[in-house]
This record gives structure tokens, sequence and C-alpha cells, in this order.
């Protein structure tokens, strides 16, 4: 059983520099306590996310850690020129020595598709041209491409990344249809959705999987929850109960300030996203037992985990990370294991 990390990077009173400061500091604590990987979200113009050029951050996580593998959850390709983000792939999968995994997406916000020029409507055929040419530009030495949307002849590849063919690959899911897109282009995959939805999405992808690539180990097949581990389930639900209701306003701030409505809406408590067995707080016994419970339901090989979010402190954090890597991750398994 692998674990990882999905971080919005949503922003919280401390002076941006500091922010980062901290934020990397939490980073190289995920890595000492044995994490997979570390993925971070693409927001821009909205406090959801303070890591709008994930490039540049990841970059920056390359230098402070060794082990950790990390990459973005996900480029919104239609944001992004195809031959610039091929270049910056490159670029930090060589920086961190072949670490980076990458995760490709429309994007989830229309309104910030709609501030790069783009429309909405056309964010998956963008995608969906834009990720295949990428893989192209990753894996040949010359790239010429004619799309709906991009148009490229003889373009010289000179930067190759370190991994080969290219990193692993990523996609966020929200429905059957997403699941078996992702198993059939090889990639994988996290849903945030419930234990029950997640089930559905992965029975599918492994279904297509076994017919494509039997002879090939799968793919992890990951769950996100909002994790926070106390001394005691009260300090833990006081600590949430306080952080969660912030991350909520920053997740609906574009809405607010622009109208319409999120495509996967969450709710504004925390006792409610327990509910819907979308978070957990409480002391490493209960953490532990709701989390092998969404393991074992939702049929997931890889759990991840959102540790900062809110007004969490560092501090904060970093005692969720600790008793998590001493008293919960050693004794939860893979669904089946």
């Amino acid at each position: 059983m692998d674990f990882g990390i999905f971080d919005h990077l949503d922003r919280n009173d401390l002076p941006l520099s500091e922010f980062y400061e901290s934020r990397l500091m939490l980073i190289a604590a995920y890595e000492r306590a044995g994490f997979y990987a570390y993925h971070v979200a693409e927001h821009h113009s909205t406090p959801l996310g303070m890591a709008p050029s994930p490039s540049v951050f990841l970059a920056a996580v390359a230098q402070r850690t060794r082990r950790l593998r990390f990459g973005p959850m996900v480029y919104a390709l239609p944001l992004h020129h195809p031959l610039r983000l091929i270049e910056e792939i490159c670029m930090v999968d060589q920086l961190s020595g072949g670490r980076l995994e990458i995760g490709f997406g429309r994007g989830s916000s229309p309104a910030e598709v709609r501030f790069y020029g783009q429309d909405p409507a056309q964010a998956q055929e963008i995608y969906n041209e834009a990720r295949a040419l990428i893989i192209q530009g990753l894996t040949q030495e010359t790239l010429t491409f004619h799309g709906k949307y991009f148009s490229f002849k003889d373009i010289p590849m000179e930067l190759r990344p370190l991994q080969k063919p290219h990193p692993p690959m990523w996609y966020g899911v929200h429905s059957v249809e997403a699941a078996e897109r992702a198993a059939r282009q090889g990639m994988n995959m996290i849903s945030l959705d419930s234990a029950r939805d997640s089930r559905s999405y992965n029975d599918k992808f492994r279904e297509i999987w076994r017919s494509l690539h039997d002879d090939k180990p799968t793919p992890k097949l990951g769950v996100s929850r909002f994790i926070i581990v106390a001394e005691s389930d009260k300090e833990a639900l006081t600590l949430a109960r306080r952080a969660y209701p912030i991350w909520h306003r920053h997740f609906y701030d574009l809405f607010h300030r622009l109208g319409g409505k999120p495509a996967h809406p969450r709710p504004a408590e925390f006792d409610k996203m327990m509910d819907l067995g979308q978070a957990v707080a409480g002391n490493a016994a209960t953490v532990r037992q709701f989390l092998q419970t969404e393991i074992d339901d939702s049929a997931a090989n890889y759990l991840v985990g959102q540790f900062a979010f809110g007004d969490l402190t560092l501090t904060e954090s970093l005692r969720t990370v600790e008793l998590f890597k001493r008293e919960v991750m050693p004794r939860l398994n893979a669904a089946g294991e």
C-alpha cells in the first residue's frame, strides 16, 4: 500500500514567501515519513491555489527532497501552450533526477479557463488534442502535429525527460467514463468522491486494464481524503472544524465572485464531509479504522491524504504527519490484502 499527498496550496494568513517556505518544510516531512508522492493542484486568481504554475513550485520541491516523487494534479491543459509545457516537464524531470509524475486535465473551473481566453465548452477537445501532442513531443526527436487547435511542423525537441518514454501519468476522475479513459490511456488515477463511487471507477478501470494490459501491473488507483490526526478525537475535530470552513470559502471564492456552481460541490461543514466519507479527524485508532474501511470499500491501492488546508499551522500539520506515520500507515493494507 502506497500513500500520497494532495495539496491545493490554499492561502492562509502568512506572507506569501513564508507560506511557501512553510509548505516546503512540510513537504520535506512528507518525504521523511515515507510517502510515495506529493500531488499539487493548479488554480488561478483564487485563494484556493497558490501554485498557479505547478512547474515553478515543483522545481523548488525537487531541490528540497531526494526520494519523494511529485507532480501536478493536474496541469490544466487548456491554460498551457503545449510546447512550453513539454519543455517544463523535461526540465523538472531532469532537475529532480527522474521523480516527476504528471497529471493532465481540462481544468475544473470554467472561470479560470475563461481568464486565459479559452471557451470552457472547448476545454475537453483542447485537453484531448494537447495531451496527444505533449506525449508525442516527449517521445520524439522532432514534433510535427496538425490538429484543430494546434499545428506544428518539424519542431526540434531539444529537451527530453529523464524517465523513458515519459514520466508516469495521472488523471483525476469523477465518473466511470473518466476511469475507462484513464485505463485505456495507461494512466494512474485519483478520485475525491465517495467510496461507493470510487469503487465503480476502480472496478471499471481494472476491467479495461485486464482486457488491454493483463501482463502489466495495475497502476495506482487512489482515493483522496481530508485527514487530521491528533491525540484525541476531540482535539482533531476542533482543528478540522476550525480549518475546513476556510478551505471551503477558498473553494467557492470564484463562484461567489462570478456566479455559477462547481461541478463537484463540497458541503460547508467538516462533519458533513465525514458523513460523506470524504474526511476524517480523530485519534490514530479512529483514523485508521475509517481509512481501512474506505480502502476496502473503494478497492483502492493508493491512499492520498490532504493534511494541510485552511488555517492549519505548520506545527499542526507536522503533528498529523508524525502520528499518521507512526500509528496509521503501518497498519493499513491495500484492498484485498
